[in-house]
């Protein structure tokens, strides 16, 4: 019988390409609905747990869902803290993105976080790991490190000024800019396409490349999207599944309503 091997980043390498990755925004924290986007076609899927109702064991659910998929699965855990990454870890997570990263030594804090001593303080578990293939990956100790991708968040004004040094840490993979904590810092709350905002987040999309480091952003504006990609970001997540269900439903109401006559009867009815 072969022995399975350790997984390789499909997307830590991509980050490598020209070629922009599109991801999907998921935040629904449901392996049923988690399971439907990964067949969608996009390249990577994003599971919330800052923002949304996630817990270690959804978060699995939804590893499992997804892994049937030629999908890669990012998770955002809700803070920068190694207990946490490790459980994440663990359980088969290979690339993480850590929000509200303000400075170099938070970004450091996170590498060291995902990375076995003595390169790192990642808990040693690996015989109760889903990672290592519950211990059965010959060599999984020895190999992890290297295919774990770190993501950071930068969506501060203090995370902005540091974005430099930020992106200079040695084991960071990405930057990752949040619009929306970002206008809200300056004091543009609800309003990321507000001009100095943009200003704000050409100038860091310039300086993550200028450093060598993937640039990464969710913007769910199509034109605003695409001005990043040309830019130079790498990773972009165009939509949320949150948001698509709910405009879907609004959409499907509106254009039932729409064909009715003024009494009231239907017009059309499409049945799938």
């Amino acid at each position: 019988m072969m022995k399975p091997t350790i997984a390789t980043n499909v997307f830590k390498t991509n980050l490598l390409k020209q070629a922009p990755q599109l991801g999907l925004w998921l935040g629904l924290a449901s392996a049923y609905s988690a399971e439907i986007c990964a067949g969608a076609g996009f390249d990577w899927l994003m599971i919330d747990a800052e923002h949304a109702p996630n817990d270690i064991r959804t978060i699995l659910q939804q590893l499992q869902a997804i892994a049937a998929h030629p999908v890669h699965a990012v998770v955002r855990p809700p803070v920068n803290e190694p207990w946490l990454i490790k459980q994440l870890l663990d359980i088969g997570v290979q690339t993480l993105l850590i929000p509200m990263v303000d400075t170099a030594e938070q970004a450091r804090n996170a590498v060291r976080s995902v990375r076995y001593p003595p390169r790192g303080i990642r808990g040693v578990g690996s015989a109760l790991a889903r990672a290592s293939g519950f211990n059965r990956i010959p060599n999984y100790l020895s190999q992890a490190d290297d295919q774990i991708c770190l993501l950071v968040q930068v969506e501060t004004t203090t995370a902005l000024k540091n974005i430099n040094d930020i992106a200079s840490v040695e084991g960071v993979d990405g930057v990752f800019i949040g619009p929306s904590d970002l206008s809200a810092s300056m004091g543009h709350l609800g309003n990321p396409a507000h001009k100095d905002v943009q200003a704000a987040i050409n100038h860091a999309i310039d300086a993550i490349n200028t450093m060598g480091k993937a640039a990464g952003i969710l913007m769910t504006d199509e034109a605003l999207c695409r001005a990043y990609i040309a830019q130079g970001c790498r990773f972009a997540a165009i939509a949320t599944d949150i948001g698509l269900l709910s405009r879907g439903m609004q959409n499907s109401l509106a254009a039932f309503r729409d064909n009715n006559d003024e009494t009231g009867a239907q017009r059309s009815i499409s049945v799938y």
